[in-house]
């Protein structure tokens, strides 16, 4: 599979709130980073399941469309648009950096207004 196609996976997991789905596409050694910090919010696959796991429960309405995608060889940058996140009507705007190792994501770092 392609950076792209790992990325869109995931994200097609995530709209499906389907934690197993989701955890299925990282690397067992995933790490989570907002944007200029040292130290990663999330670490391994069973932080990411847990939180993921609690986002997905809390978010009947949960969905994220792409509004601009770039890939730069096994890194894939989203813009999103999310809304239904833990049942809120506001839309949360995200721009993530994927990093993938192998046919896995190994690093997102999350860019927040």
């Amino acid at each position: 599979m392609t950076p792209e196609q790992i990325v869109q996976q995931n994200l097609d997991f995530y709209n499906l709130r389907d934690t197993e789905g989701f955890v299925s596409c990282l690397d067992q050694n995933f790490r989570l980073y907002p944007l200029g910090e040292a130290v990663p919010s999330v670490v391994g696959l069973d932080q990411a399941k847990e939180m993921y796991g609690e986002i997905f429960e809390n978010s009947p309405q949960l969905h994220s469309d792409i509004l601009t995608r770039i890939v730069i060889g096994n890194k894939v940058i989203d813009h999103e648009s999310i809304v239904g996140r833990n049942g809120s009507d506001e839309v949360l705007e995200l721009v993530l950096v994927y990093e993938t190792t192998g046919d896995k994501i190994s690093r997102i770092t999350v860019i927040r207004e």
